[in-house]
């Protein structure tokens, strides 16, 4: 087991904000491995990122432990991933709904249950959700997503509070905003000085994960600054 730089697990390692919180936190000498539930063609060749299904529990514990034999526990774990379903009540179907609690509230709850306590045994670090306007209020034609995200900010909530003795700090940011990647500019007629930068996200998860204990922050609303609210 290497532990000559401290550790970072970045959930949701896809194009746009993962990538970037990964560059981010390699940048500052962390060992960086990615999470995601698909390969990609495009994944840098410095970036470590593995192919995981984190709604499965026992691959996830199983990829999990191995990761930290490897690097040591985590001192940064952030939870990125996201399905987004949008569409009236009645073409909502049951398992668009269930997607996307499975893949943003049970994963969260299962890589919270495998990484928490070992990182509460190795004192502490932090534990970032990324959420979204839906985590606040549900839009129409959002049911599946509104209500999976305000899920998923409970569960946050629940943890910050369980954790904190533990010396973890656990974060829900608010993404209000759509994010600049390829596939957002193909899919929203928006114009990209408008969208939220993938790399200044990544810069304020990086000042949150490094945040003194006496000033804790455990909700942000990021937006940007041409965006209604």
């Amino acid at each position: 087991m290497s532990q000559s730089s401290p550790l970072a697990i970045i959930s949701g390692a896809g194009a746009g904000l993962g990538h970037s919180l990964i560059k981010r936190f390699q940048s500052a000498g962390y060992t960086v491995v990615g999470l995601n539930r698909s390969a990609s063609v495009n994944t840098p060749p410095n970036f470590d990122i593995r192919t995981i299904d984190l709604t499965q529990p026992e691959l996830t514990q199983a990829l999990l432990q191995d990761i930290m034999s490897e690097h040591g526990t985590p001192k940064v774990v952030v939870h990125n991933t996201a399905q987004l379903v949008i569409g009236p009540l009645e073409k909502t179907t049951l398992v668009d709904f269930e997607d996307c609690w499975n893949s943003m509230v049970l994963s969260a709850f299962i890589l919270a249950k495998s990484i928490m306590q070992p990182m509460a045994n190795n004192s502490g670090g932090t534990f970032i959700v990324s959420g979204a306007t839906a985590s606040l209020r549900g839009g129409a034609n959002f049911s599946a997503f509104a209500s999976a995200k305000f899920a998923l900010r409970g569960l946050t909530q629940s943890l910050a509070r369980e954790f904190q003795s533990s010396n973890i700090h656990v974060v829900h940011t608010i993404l209000d905003g759509i994010i600049d990647t390829d596939n957002s500019r193909n899919l929203h007629n928006i114009s990209p000085d408008k969208m939220m930068k993938p790399e200044d996200i990544a810069d304020i998860y990086w000042a949150l994960s490094h945040q003194p204990q006496s000033t804790w922050t455990h909700e942000l609303d990021l937006r940007p600054q041409s965006e209604n609210f």
